[in-house]
């Protein structure tokens, strides 16, 4: 791809609602959506996408998501478990989501002791970690493509490789959604008193 280091800037990876952008007191609806937009818009594909609805929001809650909403105002634990919710939408399922927060869900309403924020802080320095790794991976697969188009002495090289990346990148994408969901599925059966929980 010629331009990767200008192709991974675009990308702008380096994307995720911190605890310290979350205020201290709750929010209404109206706000959560504004803050999402504000934090994420740079992210979107072009400007009729959206980051966060009233939709998705009352989808969320329904499909039991995350824990009841006091006053009609969130709270930042739900603030911390919408935003890991935003994350995980384009991998997963609504139910495959459901499943993975129902037990944290429940000991933050049954466990005073449980906290949010120190999980979620740890799941913000994994992510500064894939980002990193990520950025290595990409330059590799890149010239494995590069590799495997100059083979293909064709006129249409700079297009093949594009096609070649994304069909690369889509594939892995899969290899890891596969294994979330098969780590879902081992949480499912945890929970269902199938298998023993460690």
């Amino acid at each position: 791809m010629g331009r990767l280091d200008q192709f991974m800037e675009g990308l702008d990876l380096q994307h995720e609602i911190s605890l310290t952008d979350i205020p201290e007191i709750d929010l209404y609806m109206d706000q959560v959506i504004q803050l999402f937009e504000n934090h994420f818009k740079d992210t979107k594909r072009n400007e009729d996408e959206k980051i966060l609805t009233k939709t998705m929001i009352n989808n969320y809650a329904k499909a039991k998501l995350f824990f009841p909403i006091k006053n009609k105002k969130y709270s930042k634990e739900h603030l911390l478990l919408i935003s890991l919710i935003y994350q995980l939408k384009g991998s997963l399922s609504i139910s495959d989501i459901k499943e993975t927060f129902q037990g944290i869900n429940k000991m933050i309403v049954e466990e005073e002791s449980f906290e949010l924020e120190p999980f979620y802080h740890s799941y913000l320095q994994l992510s500064k970690e894939n980002t990193v790794h990520f950025k290595k991976d990409i330059q590799e697969r890149a010239a494995e493509v590069d590799k495997e188009v100059a083979k293909l002495e064709t006129e249409k090289s700079d297009y093949l490789r594009k096609v070649m990346l994304i069909t690369s990148l889509a594939h892995i994408s899969n290899l890891y959604r596969r294994a979330a969901e098969q780590l879902v599925d081992e949480i499912m059966e945890e929970q269902n008193g199938k298998k023993e929980i460690k």
